[in-house]
């Protein structure tokens, strides 16, 4: 392997992975991608990736193939199977053909950043990803915080179980991050496993291992989620959503410091730090008889709640302006403030969907601001949002040949290729421009796919025709 980078394999389109490969390369991942089995294994052999996701199939290629070189190999990395439209009955039939994991799109450089450090070898000594960045830093000074944070770093170097609460979007797994950043235990793997993702059986399994012939095409045997972070930290999204049978067997896990796998003869010792979140009030489940009493007294020693982003005062503006900056970064775009009326709305608004729901705000802003400053028309609150003056002139009056188009000296010429690429370098443009360089870029990157380009840009499918209309009545090309 590469002494200075280590490496992440994508199996995919690359229209499926362009928002985190730039993130992951930030991290100082060399990032690999392939569209075929061929191609996969070539760069496997060169560059031994931490860990591989692959789509379900290609055109030319099906995962199986994958799958099935892995089995045969001691030293093939983890392959994650990764896929727009899953099921229980699909990703049951991965996990048993020997995928480590099963994740419905889209991707999310956090959860990968998560999920990579527990493939790294204890003997490697930690990658990058495992040391705490910017990318991962908490952003906030309110005083709930500012206490959650200074409680979370008194009892990091503990091993007392963490009951993390809070709504959806709060940051409750960026805090499970920075509990083991601050433990002992911070060069050891970090694993997070979403309780409400897999059926019963499969989370057993997947928590637990399974030993060979345990079940139909349990073929080879697979270390649980708690085998692979031993002596480092488990975190366990979503406990409210474990079924009560599973949760006396983690209940035994939390109180011995051992487990039995599927199908297993052996108990297995194993030293794990476990956090656990959840979105739901747990004391009332438990009085309603839907989570064990005994379970949530032995998870909830260190309780700590997230206040919803609406409580925390100047802090939605600092996150706010937080995310500006990350996106302006990762889009190549100039500075951005806000208008005044922007600042007011963010201030106002309820924000039922907190921290996650400010962020992807922000990521749309800055790619319909331009050059900016970002106002509250860049956030979209309605479909009836209507692109600036410039560029909501009637069609007809749009030049229809090149001589009408010589006629009109202050309008710029249409921009493609590289210079599009370059032009916020190179000299300011009407807003109209802007945005018509975006949305270009926007289908550029998605390969034509109108679905998608408007998810990058923030915009619904029919803002994104009518605009591609515009465009065509005045001669450009659409891709």
């Amino acid at each position: 392997m590469v002494a200075t980078a280590q490496s992440i394999l994508f199996i995919a389109p690359p229209t499926a992975v362009t928002t985190v490969f730039s993130l992951l390369k930030e991290e100082g991942f060399e990032v690999g991608l392939a569209d075929n089995l061929r191609g996969a294994l070539g760069f496997i052999k060169k560059s031994k990736p931490l860990v591989v996701f692959s789509r379900p199939s290609m055109s030319g290629y099906r995962v199986d193939d994958l799958l099935a070189e892995a089995v045969q190999d001691d030293g093939f990395p983890p392959v994650v199977v990764f896929t727009e439209q899953g099921s229980a009955q699909e990703a049951q039939r991965y996990l048993e053909k020997g995928a480590k994991d099963y994740w419905l799109e889209p991707l999310d450089a956090e959860k990968i950043l998560a999920a990579v450090p527990a493939q790294i070898p204890q003997s490697s000594g930690g990658a990058k990803s495992q040391q705490p960045s910017d990318k991962s830093a908490i952003i906030g000074t309110h005083p709930a915080i500012a206490r959650i944070l200074a409680l979370a770093k008194q009892v990091a170097k503990s091993k007392a179980t963490v009951l993390i609460q809070g709504e959806s979007g709060t940051g409750k797994e960026m805090i499970a991050r920075y509990l083991h950043q601050q433990s002992d235990r911070a060069g050891a793997p970090f694993v997070a496993v979403n309780c409400a993702a897999l059926p019963e059986h499969l989370l057993e399994s997947e928590l637990f291992g399974h030993e060979k012939g345990a079940f139909t095409g349990a073929i080879s045997r697979k270390l649980g989620k708690f085998e692979l972070a031993n002596h480092g930290t488990m975190l366990l999204d979503e406990i409210s959503e474990m079924d009560l049978g599973l949760q006396a067997k983690l209940l035994r896990v939390l109180q011995e410091g051992e487990l039995d796998r599927v199908g297993g003869m052996e108990t297995v010792k194993v030293d794990v730090r476990v956090l656990a979140t959840t979105n739901r009030e747990l004391q009332q489940w438990v009085e309603e008889g839907k989570f064990r009493q005994d379970l949530y007294f032995r998870l909830n020693v260190i309780p700590l709640t997230l206040p919803p982003l609406h409580e925390r005062g100047d802090d939605v503006l600092r996150l706010a302006r937080h995310f500006v900056e990350q996106f302006r970064e990762q889009y190549q775009l100039p500075p951005l403030e806000f208008s005044a009326e922007a600042v007011a709305w963010l201030k106002s608004y309820e924000w039922p969907g907190n921290v996650r729901e400010l962020q992807n705000l922000m990521e749309r802003s800055v790619l319909l601001a331009g050059a900016g400053p970002i106002s509250t028309s860049h956030f979209l609150l309605d479909d009836t949002w209507t692109p600036p003056e410039e560029a909501a002139e009637p069609v007809e009056e749009a030049p229809s040949s090149q001589a009408e188009s010589a006629a009109e000296p202050h309008a710029p010429a249409p921009l493609s290729g590289e210079s599009m690429e370059n032009v916020l370098a190179d000299r300011v443009l009407p807003l109209s421009e802007m945005e018509r360089i975006m949305i270009m870029r926007g289908l550029k990157q998605t390969s034509g796919n109108r679905t998608q380009a408007a998810e990058m840009l923030g915009i619904s499918v029919r803002t994104l025709r009518n605009k591609l209309n515009e465009y065509r009545s005045r001669g450009l090309d659409i891709p």
